[in-house]
């Protein structure tokens, strides 16, 4: 198994061979779920590096994604550099300000990213600053539930309620100061509340997915349909998305087996979540590459969101609604965990 220190080693080799020699390089950066880990700490299979690669433009190209570099699967995204100028907007940004708590930089060729991180990591845990990051996440669980389009098609409006409801457990990772992961938020969100002595709102937020009283049998069997979707998009997937690298044979053991790997150490519940945004997301590219296979394929992605409670637009717009009403239960957990994280400072 890879090493973290590795894995960044060779996350850097691809900025210098890749990135480093296009004109409108201004830096790179790693993000995600290794910021902050060790060099000896093992990168599972189901795990990949992230790197934030900044750009001049204000139109970056779409990014690269999931690529397989030597052996090490990386996650490649581009950022605008306008969006780190200000050191201010990147230490209130949830997703943004958690790389620079440390040193997480790749390359710095103008120096700004040194100064930002230092900026960065020395305020970053003051409570003023925890609660607008905290503020950031709520606003973007708000923002995008109330944008939910009832006229797009089934799979995406299940995307546009699934992701801002799964950034609750942002809001508390946020308060404890973790680190907001994408795939593994329900986890790591329940250990903060069990950390906090807040375990209790742990149903609730299982609830508002609507995964509660699934069996770990339901959710293993809606894995093996997502699998036979899965492997039947890659063959076809042509259209770019945003979200494209993550429906390819190199991310297949995140989609996949990590899912798989929390079914089997008792975490279902916890694997739902990447599990119905991986079904709509092929949905989203089946639609458009091969509508037949789309169509003969939907019963299993619509079982699945069944089981949460959804079968129509109304069922997704009531659903959001019950996470708007959650929003202030919510807050209260999210400001008691700031109020006893002994990190969080005046």
């Amino acid at each position: 198994m890879v090493k973290v220190g590795a894995g960044r080693s060779i996350a850097a080799e691809w900025v210098a061979r890749h990135a480093r020699s296009d004109v409108v390089f201004r830096g790179a950066y790693f993000s995600g779920s290794t910021v902050g880990l060790p060099d000896d700490a093992e990168l599972p299979p189901s795990s990949d590096i992230d790197i934030v690669v900044i750009t001049a433009t204000d139109d970056p190209p779409a990014k690269p994604g999931k690529l397989r570099y030597r052996d090490t699967l990386l996650e490649v995204s581009y950022l605008p550099w306008s969006q780190l100028v200000s050191a201010d907007d990147v230490l209130a940004s949830y997703h943004l300000a958690g790389s620079f708590r440390t040193d997480a930089i790749i390359d710095d060729p103008t120096g700004h990213l040194r100064t930002l991180q230092a900026h960065v990591a020395g305020r970053f845990a003051a409570r003023p600053w925890v609660r607008r990051r905290c503020q950031d996440a709520r606003r973007r669980i708000e923002t995008r539930l109330a944008a939910i389009d009832a006229f797009a098609p089934f799979h995406e409006q299940v995307l546009s309620w699934l992701f801002p409801t799964g950034v609750t457990t942002h809001v508390l990772l946020v308060a404890a100061l973790r680190n907001p992961t994408v795939r593994l938020r329900y986890l790591a969100a329940r250990d903060v509340l069990t950390e906090y002595g807040r375990l209790g709102r742990y149903p609730e937020l299982l609830d508002l997915l609507g995964c509660r009283n699934l069996s770990a049998r339901r959710v293993q069997h809606h894995l093996r349909e997502l699998t036979k979707t899965f492997d039947a998009t890659t063959e076809v997937a042509t259209t770019p998305f945003l979200f494209s690298s993550d429906i390819t044979p190199p991310a297949r053991p995140i989609a996949i087996n990590g899912s798989q790997d929390l079914i089997d150490r008792g975490d279902h519940h916890e694997a739902v979540f990447w599990i119905i945004a991986t079904f709509a997301r092929c949905h989203t590219i089946l639609a458009a590459d091969a509508p037949e296979s789309h169509r003969a394929l939907a019963p299993a992605f619509h079982a699945a969101v069944s089981d949460l409670g959804i079968s129509s637009t109304e069922d997704i717009l009531h659903r959001a609604g019950e996470v708007t009403r959650f929003l202030p239960c919510l807050w209260q957990t999210a400001e008691d965990i700031m109020a006893s994280n002994p990190e969080i400072g005046g």
